[in-house]
């Protein structure tokens, strides 16, 4: 498992740290929003679909209306997945 924090606006990506929030520090500390900013972990060896997950601490936003470590907005998903195919899928 990777784990690693998508900056949705931007389309970028930080990878592999021991926590979320360390990779999410870094994007901050280079100019990121924090609303912008998802963690997510990458299974790179399972099947394509099943490479995200789509759970971590950073996601617990109640001003976002996201209560909970996983991402409950299918837009927010969608966007994750588009940026995870461009940038790791190639």
């Amino acid at each position: 498992m990777i784990k690693a924090v998508v900056d949705i606006e931007n389309e970028i990506i930080a990878v592999d740290a021991e926590l979320h929030a360390d990779l999410e520090a870094f994007l901050l500390e280079e100019g990121s929003k924090q609303e912008d900013l998802w963690g997510i972990n990458l299974y790179l060896e399972k099947e394509k679909k099943d490479w995200i997950e789509y759970t971590a601490l950073i996601n617990i936003r109640p001003s976002l209306n996201n209560r909970w470590m996983e991402i409950e907005d299918l837009k927010i998903r969608k966007r994750i997945e588009g940026i995870v195919k461009k940038l790791i899928e190639g």
